[in-house]
């Protein structure tokens, strides 16, 4: 078979081709960053695997399917007392889920319950009132306001503390550590600091009580309010309405202070750290105490080995002075005894030698004697006694004769009619 041309080909255009689109935005991130087509294809093919990946955590996160009988047959008029988060797969997440994360749920959860998948599945009509409460509870939680007004009342989020005291260190920080982190969701002030455990400080507990005790708590109850009703027909009773919600708002804050005020009371009389510190304070109180009284104790000591040492020193010295009256009472005595005897000495020298043969003078003797025992002091009248000892009659009259003499020359006696 042959072939021809039934006619020419036209000559070439040459035409300006811009890519629109996706398609110019993939050129254009290819031409700004260099990238070549293999390139560009690998880096978005990492993205959709990160996408992927999250979107694959996200759903482990999620409830794997809503079977609560009770949940699903709720009357969707009633839809304000149903679990919300439940309502949606976020049991786990509640306060913690994201708006995007409560987007995924609410789609997942939309697959799930459509009333036209429902009914081609061959099920009940009353089932559809659980969607009707899907779509409250996506409405409610991506709304800001009303999420923290339906978080206010969450009675799920809850966890109530412990119903008896703890025994032991491990138990309480287990027992009251997921009430305070369940309690921290209402505090304006984030993050909350956590209980911690037996190595905090006493800086860390302290002022993690005292954080508690002066929480700053958004909590409201706007959600339990009476519906005010839409007609404005009748004014006075929908500020009756109002009035009321208003009171019961403030009671129930009230309430709730109360309970947190008791709560963290409580806590904080069972903590074993307080008491801990307490303990430790007390001991270095002790400490300082004794260190303080410690130089009273030392001048007391001080003063009372003083006084000890004074009423000894004390008692010496009378003792001494005692035993030196003593002996002196005894050398005046022996004193007075020997100066008795050297008279007797001095006297009896003339008596004993027969008054030197001159015994007609016996009385003028005697008067000299007695003259010069007066005169004589102590000492002269040792030393004359002594001579006057063993002396014979001559010896003993020139004795006497020279005392007499010395003690005229001296002026002791005025006159001596024998010794002189």
């Amino acid at each position: 078979m042959s072939f021809s041309a039934a006619a020419s080909y036209s000559a070439a255009v040459k035409r300006p081709v811009e890519p629109v689109g996706p398609y110019f935005l993939a050129h254009a991130t290819r031409t700004l960053k260099g990238h070549s087509w293999s390139e560009y294809e690998q880096i978005e093919a990492s993205k959709n695997v990160v996408n992927v990946e999250e979107r694959d955590a996200d759903e482990d996160l999620f409830d794997a399917e809503i079977s609560d009988p009770e949940l699903l047959s709720h009357d969707p008029r009633d839809w304000k007392s149903c679990d919300l988060y439940a309502a949606l797969g976020l049991s786990k997440l509640r306060v913690n889920a994201t708006p995007d994360q409560i987007v995924k749920a609410h789609r997942k959860a939309v697959l799930q319950h459509h009333p036209d998948k429902k009914s081609s599945a061959g099920g009940n009509l009353d089932q559809d009132g659980f969607f009707k409460i899907i779509q409250k509870a996506f409405e409610t939680l991506l709304d800001p306001v009303k999420r923290r007004q339906f978080d206010s009342v969450d009675e799920s989020a809850e966890v109530a503390p412990p119903a008896n005291k703890c025994t032991t260190e491990e138990e309480f920080y287990a027992a009251w550590g997921p009430v305070f982190v369940s309690e921290s969701r209402f505090s304006n002030k984030q993050p909350a600091p956590p209980l911690g455990d037996s190595n905090s400080t006493k800086e860390e507990v302290e002022s993690f009580y005292k954080f508690w005790n002066n929480l700053d708590s958004w909590r409201s109850f706007e959600w339990l309010d009476e519906d005010v009703p839409d007609d404005t027909s009748n004014r006075d009773h929908k500020r009756y309405i109002e009035k009321k919600n208003n009171n019961s708002r403030k009671k129930k804050k009230n309430d709730d202070n109360k309970r947190l005020s008791d709560l963290v009371k409580r806590a904080q009389a069972e903590d074993p750290r307080i008491k801990k510190f307490k303990d430790e304070e007390k001991a270095e109180k002790a400490r300082k105490k004794w260190e303080r009284e410690a130089g009273s104790r030392k001048a007391e000591e001080e003063a009372k080995a003083k006084a000890e040492a004074e009423a000894k020193a004390k008692a010496e010295a009378e003792a001494l002075a005692k035993a030196e009256k003593e002996n002196s009472k005894k050398s005046k005595e022996a004193a007075k005894s020997a100066k008795k005897k050297n008279k007797r000495t001095i006297r009896g020298a003339a008596k004993d030698n027969e008054y030197f043969d001159d015994a007609g003078k016996q009385s003028a003797i005697d008067a000299d004697i007695d003259l010069l025992i007066e005169s004589f002091d102590d000492l002269l009248l040792t030393e004359v006694a002594s001579k006057l000892k063993d002396a014979k009659a001559d010896a003993a009259k020139q004795i006497l004769i020279d005392a007499g003499a010395k003690q005229l020359a001296a002026g002791k006696v005025s006159s001596l009619s024998y010794f002189k």
